[in-house]
């Protein structure tokens, strides 16, 4: 290794010692890998040998309020007072040239920002449509609370004030991941002000704490401490792309483990972890029979996505989890009325990895 940096060396150093010890854990707390997988070593070996050839990693270290990172629109501020404290929400208000009189909100997912949305927001305000993208509280460049009851609800407040604040009184939600979730809860609280609801790729489709094991936020926080850029590469790259990477897709890891190193990195590794415990513990799918706005769901299919599935000790029990091409289907037969866009053979991240086939529908449901 004495044709890498000394610190390029270390991070190997730490992941394969992690590696060998079964210590190796995602940005999202589940464990990466497995000595007694394969396919997990080529993943690993995969992930070290690009984390030296890319240039990701040798970027510079990111502040907690990404202050020294360049959103793609200009980013504003809602100064709010929340359980008893003063907070801050970032968001992106973009304007079309030419307006329809539409708005659509775009709602991230816990492993990204507001940042990502770029290419949605281009293609919406093309066509006419305001774009509003909050990067919600302990997310991206908002704030980061030491203290925050985090749930559903208290973040579609949030959301909502927010939107009366620009009085907003109408819009187009559209939810990604954990932003599903969300979008879902803001739906059925507040209907009068949701006209069309878009679920792409959702989480919370199957209730998995039903079937696996609890993590308390305490070893939620532990595991975060724990992550890394290369970790949470592999994690993204087996769950989220099928092991098929491409160079584009590490921005989104940079945003998200480009911090691991500030020192003020615990703040956002507890509010990761409160939030990890939340989309646990607060399901939504057994109300989707009561959403009564036209929806949409975009589904990649070949996603694998399943909070703690890694934890499961039964192997017939974690292959059931997080199947896509099923779960997609069972989600529309529960929300009435509702569409259906299977995206073959594209994961977590249509938006990213499938834009065009992700686009299209989108287009043509909000015009009806």
């Amino acid at each position: 290794m004495a044709k890498y940096s000394k610190k390029a060396q270390e991070k190997i150093a730490r992941v394969m010692k992690e590696f060998k010890e079964g210590k190796l854990y995602s940005s999202s707390g589940d464990k990466v890998t497995n000595m007694n997988n394969r396919m997990n070593r080529i993943l690993l070996l995969f992930m070290l040998l690009t984390s030296m050839i890319l240039p990701a990693q040798e970027r510079p270290v990111l502040d907690i309020m990404l202050t020294n990172y360049e959103y793609p629109f200009d980013v504003k501020y809602f100064h709010f007072n929340s359980q008893q404290q003063d907070l801050t929400m970032a968001y992106m208000d973009v304007h079309p040239q030419k307006k329809n009189g539409n708005t659509v909100v775009l709602l991230h997912g816990k492993n990204f920002n507001g940042a990502y949305w770029k290419t949605t927001v281009d293609a919406l305000t093309e066509e006419g449509y305001r774009v509003i993208v909050p990067d919600q509280i302990g997310f991206g460049k908002s704030s980061k609370p030491e203290r925050y009851q985090f749930t559903f609800q208290q973040l579609a407040l949030n959301t909502k004030e927010l939107l009366d604040e620009l009085k907003v009184d109408k819009v187009t939600i559209l939810g990604h991941s954990m932003g599903g979730m969300l979008a879902t809860r803001f739906s059925l609280m507040y209907p009068e002000t949701v006209e069309k609801l878009v679920l792409e790729n959702p989480i919370g489709l199957e209730d998995w704490k039903v079937v696996t094991p609890y993590v308390s936020i305490d070893q939620h926080y532990l595991n975060e401490l724990r992550a890394t850029y290369e970790t949470t590469k592999a994690y993204q790259l087996a769950s989220y792309y099928d092991n098929r990477w491409k160079q584009e897709y590490d921005e989104w890891v940079y945003l998200l483990t480009g911090w691991v190193e500030h020192p003020d990195y615990p703040a956002v590794a507890w509010n990761n972890a409160q939030t990890a415990d939340m989309i646990f513990t607060q399901p939504v799918l057994y109300e989707f029979r009561h959403i009564q706005v036209p929806t949409l769901l975009i589904i990649g299919t070949r996603d694998r996505t399943a909070i703690g599935k890694n934890n499961v000790k039964e192997e017939s029990v974690r292959e059931q989890m997080g199947l896509y091409q099923l779960l997609g289907k069972e989600t529309q037969k529960n929300i009435s009325g509702s569409k259906l866009v299977e995206l073959e053979n594209i994961g977590h991240l249509p938006h990213i990895e499938a834009f065009d086939l992700f686009i299209t529908p989108l287009r043509h449901f909000l015009k009806e």
